[in-house]
């Protein structure tokens, strides 16, 4: 039995590298498509039901592309031919993305741009468990959140840039999206495929021999996971589908009944196909068809790790918070602090354009932050620094309320930059510890679940929040991401971290 070595800041910054990119094509996605959408003739209220797209692609995406993964080896590597599929497609996607004709078209190159970022996105997180030992993980990690930091900074702000420094037009016709969006899209596609093709040239993966021998060493070390690849009987898929499949043909019973907001029916349909997909689980077992990826995934996702199950609250809550700031930042500063809702105006997209700079500001921040994490980590503990980020990025979303000038809300910016710098390390690295060598893809796929999750919550209720409670007052949905965030930081101390190296 072998340790894994340790790497050195280069080897790990080759490794991390792709996420430039990988974040481009994220940061463009979060910043524009709601003023792609808005420009299209969506209605605000309307524009969580057209971002759910990108969730669900994930929900499906992910946990399939980490099975492949746990299960590729070819001259390319193991985790290396998702990066380059994933890059191609994604590069393709954010060319044609401003070029949509129609809200609809747009909606669906949302669908396919999602899912192309997320075969690059997933393996990524795996890759940081295959290559690095314990005890640098969390610089690994760190170092993704510095180069999602480092891109989306220059992707948020490019159609700031375009306009005020390089004189490019930032109005269009109605119904168009503005040339300074559609050059943002153009370059970011570019550089998403350079920064994966670096990594993919620049790293080289340990073999599957070399895995197995990390893995029994690290089994033994942690007595962990001696059961993992155990299929649970299907009576327990079979049983448990029943309360799902009631559950949610009572939700969507009541919204009829009462006349309901029709994006909650996404809900009770959600939550009857996960029963369906439990009884079809629990079928398959009991014919003797276990071993294919369907089952195993589902089976995963029931035997998941204590430490699994207590992070994916956290996660629950943080990214609500995230996807509630994603959709509404835009329409709460351009309304609350810029006084306008007109979409075609000058006001409007000066305002919009303001978006583009406050979120380089906190993806900046937590490029700036990441490598200081580790070291707050190294004092505290891993938890410890992660409630500290939430609690900060939290404040930072309600001032957002108190504050009526633009320039105030950089300094909010700072504490969801703070935030975001360790919801993209801190869960990871503690995650990765609890989980068997072979199955990080799998899981990695599955815990992005805990994602996807509450980002469809997210779209199916925020709708109707904004507009029936919060009486068409974007600024609310804000207030209510900030909440979340805060709940998310203090669940953190409820999370064993079983290979900490601080404990």
């Amino acid at each position: 039995m072998a340790k894994k070595p340790r790497l050195s800041f280069w080897q790990i910054w080759n490794m991390s590298f792709g996420f430039l990119g990988i974040q481009f094509g994220f940061a463009l996605q979060n910043a524009n498509v709601s003023r792609i959408f808005e420009t299209l003739g969506a209605n605000v209220e309307d524009i969580p039901i057209l971002w759910i797209a990108a969730p669900v692609t994930g929900l499906i995406i992910q946990p399939i592309i980490g099975h492949m993964s746990d299960n590729t080896w070819n001259r390319f590597g193991r985790r290396r031919p998702y990066f380059l599929v994933g890059a191609i497609l994604a590069s393709i996607a954010l060319f044609i993305m401003p070029n949509s004709p129609a809200l609809w078209v747009a909606a669906g190159m949302l669908w396919i741009m999602d899912a192309s970022i997320n075969i690059s996105m997933e393996p990524f997180r795996a890759f940081v468990g295959d290559m690095l030992p314990s005890e640098q993980r969390t610089r690994g990690f760190a170092m993704q959140s510095f180069f999602i930091g480092t891109g989306a900074v220059v992707a948020s702000a490019l159609p700031y840039i375009m306009t005020n420094w390089l004189g490019i037009a930032n109005t269009a016709p109605e119904g168009m999206i503005p040339p300074s969006v559609k050059y943002s899209f153009y370059i970011g596609g570019a550089i998403f495929f350079i920064a994966v093709l670096w990594t993919i040239l620049r790293t080289k993966e340990y073999s599957p021999e070399e895995m197995k021998t990390f893995q029994e060493e690290r089994a033994e070390k942690l007595k962990i996971h001696t059961d993992a690849d155990e299929i649970l009987p299907g009576s327990k898929f079979l049983r448990s589908s029943v309360f799902w499949i009631i559950s949610g043909a009572i939700l969507a019973f009541l919204v009829f009944y009462f006349a309901l907001e029709a994006e909650l029916y996404i809900l009770g349909f959600g939550l009857m196909v996960f029963g369906a997909v439990q009884v079809l689980t629990g079928m398959l077992i009991n014919s003797g068809k276990s071993r294919n990826g369907f089952v195993e995934v589902i089976n995963d996702l029931f035997k998941m790790p204590a430490t699994m199950k207590q992070l994916a609250l956290v996660q629950f809550f943080s990214w609500f918070a995230l996807f509630a700031m994603w959709i509404y930042t835009t329409s709460a500063v351009t309304s609350h602090i810029y006084g306008t809702t007109d979409s075609s105006s000058e006001l409007f997209n000066e305002g919009a354009n303001w978006v583009g700079i406050m979120f380089a500001v906190y993806n900046g921040f937590a490029a700036v932050v990441a490598f200081l994490l580790p070291v707050l980590a190294k004092y505290t503990n891993r938890k410890i620094t992660h409630l500290i980020a939430l609690v900060a990025g939290g404040l930072g979303l309600i001032s957002v309320y108190f504050f009526h000038s633009p320039n105030l809300l950089i300094i909010s910016m700072l504490g969801v930059g703070l935030a975001w710098a360790s919801i993209l390390a801190m869960p990871y690295a503690i995650l990765t510890g609890s989980l068997p060598q072979h199955k990080l893809g799998i899981y990695m796929g599955i815990f992005n679940f805990f994602i996807v999750i509450p980002q469809i919550l997210a779209a199916s209720i925020l709708g109707f929040f904004v507009r029936d409670i919060a009486g068409g007052h974007a600024i609310y949905a804000l207030i209510l991401g900030g909440v979340s965030m805060i709940l998310a930081g203090f669940l953190t101390l409820l999370v064993k971290d079983v290979d900490d190296p601080n404990r």
